[in-house]
């Protein structure tokens, strides 16, 4: 009858060929916490630079409905009132629309920076590894060929 071949000693024998760094494993978890963490922070900003602008809104837009509510002594003034209220409330929406767009702008800016700053740190991580991996099995390969 055919024995079946153990390779759990090959299995342990290969892996003990490619040693692994667990430094680097650390190394790359605290690399991309700090990114995380400053992802966060950029997003933090934009939403409390957000609640900021709408707050002003809403209380600009309050103060605009309460000068539209005051009684009038003519039919004609309840027209030009609720023409000011929609000039003011179409400049209001202009004004905000546009520092929302200012706020995104910046998170936009601050994304990309943080993306190329992770990708070269990525980039010089990668390069190394591959070096040092290449120094590692170059050397187990001469150990190889040695042992024949």
């Amino acid at each position: 009858m055919a024995k079946t071949q153990d390779y759990t000693k090959i299995m342990q024998d290969m892996m003990a060929s490619f040693p692994v760094d667990a430094a680097k494993f650390q190394d790359a978890f605290k690399s991309q916490a700090a990114i995380g963490e400053k992802f966060s922070k950029v997003a933090l900003e934009a939403a409390e630079k957000s609640t900021e602008v709408s707050s002003k809104w809403a209380k600009d837009a309050l103060t605009k409905v309460g000068a539209l509510t005051k009684t009038q002594e003519e039919p004609a003034d309840y027209a030009k009132a609720v023409n000011d209220f929609a000039s003011a409330s179409a400049e209001l929406a202009a004004e905000n629309l546009a520092a929302f767009a200012e706020i995104a702008k910046k998170v936009q800016m601050e994304t990309v920076e943080l993306m190329m700053a992770a990708g070269k740190d990525l980039s010089e991580e990668a390069s190394e590894a591959v070096k040092k991996a290449t120094a590692t099995a170059t050397e187990t390969a001469k150990k190889a060929a040695a042992a024949k």
